[in-house]
């Protein structure tokens, strides 16, 4: 069988930092409507993993390490977050972005053997399904709701009234990005990190850019449709949530699992929302038996 092709090769982008986690295996990749700025490693079967709200694709720098030796793994930075250049803002809602990431996909001539979602990526994961048909799905701390609390990691709710005024992505890049602000933040999730994790959201925080597409993802997001849906969604689907998130509370995952047809609850004793980045292993534990059930299949 022929491997799927990759992207011809083009310089990361000009804004990421030169320690940003896989830097060297990032691409820039044009898919209508968007630019995109994805992470391409590794080699097998390919993995479309999608970060949450607030995020990119440096949050599974911890996994990819896990994933990469057995799979190809595709990270991209979501629609005017991360490093990846908007090319429509009105296109941040699940089913304009779901329609974008098959544009990339179908770009990068691949047909993900499974997708991995943490946050809202989770949930996109989930409504992607009946698009690109994987073989299997992986919530991590999935957010299959409102952003209550701190579920946008970067944002509260005022986020719908913030993203209609211009100037407040530049307002809250300003106030917001510094140390002791994001600190607090990533605390409120049950996650604190380490400094290299904070360092990391600081540099995202300062950027308008991202802050913009963070800002108008969680206005746009609705999810009244795909909670509709869930008992209809058959393809095998993992949902692991931790016991300490204090953003998306673990019930989260497990309400959604018993209305799911072929869903696995899985509930670590430890961490918070960002338990990928905290305890890779531990997300690995039930994520790569599964993976391996998916390839016997």
């Amino acid at each position: 069988m022929t491997a799927p092709r990759r992207p011809s090769p083009s310089m990361p982008p000009d804004r990421m930092p030169p320690d940003w986690p896989f830097r060297d295996q990032t691409r820039r990749v044009t898919a209508r409507p968007h630019d995109w700025c994805v992470i391409d490693t590794g080699d097998g079967p390919p993995l479309l993993l999608l970060h949450g709200a607030g995020g990119a694709g440096h949050s599974f720098r911890n996994l990819i390490p896990l994933l990469s030796p057995h799979y190809r793994v595709i990270v991209p930075d979501l629609p005017g977050q991360g490093f990846t250049r908007s090319g429509a803002r009105s296109r941040y809602g699940i089913d304009a972005m779901a329609e974008d990431m098959a544009t990339l996909c179908q770009t990068l001539d691949i047909a993900p053997h499974a997708i991995i979602g943490h946050s809202a990526g989770a949930a996109l994961a989930l409504r992607l399904a009946p698009i690109l048909a994987p073989k299997g799905i992986v919530g991590i701390n999935a957010a299959l709701g409102t952003f209550d609390g701190a579920a946008g990691v970067m944002f509260p709710l005022l986020a719908r009234v913030l993203a209609v005024t211009p100037f407040i992505p530049h307002v809250v890049a300003k106030l917001w990005g510094n140390p002791a602000t994001v600190a607090k933040l990533l605390t409120a999730t049950g996650s604190p990190l380490d400094a290299t994790g904070q360092a990391q959201y600081l540099t995202l925080v300062r950027d308008p850019a991202h802050v913009d597409g963070t800002l108008g993802m969680m206005a746009q997001w609705r999810l009244e449709d795909l909670m509709r849906q869930l008992p209809t969604i058959a393809t095998p689907t993992l949902l692991i949530a931790s016991a300490g998130d204090l953003a998306v509370p673990a019930r989260i995952s497990r309400d959604a699992a018993h209305h799911m047809p072929a869903a696995t609850y899985v509930e670590l004793p430890d961490h918070g929302h960002l338990v990928h980045e905290e305890a890779a292993e531990a997300v690995a534990a039930p994520l790569l038996p599964f993976l391996a059930d998916l390839r016997q299949d």
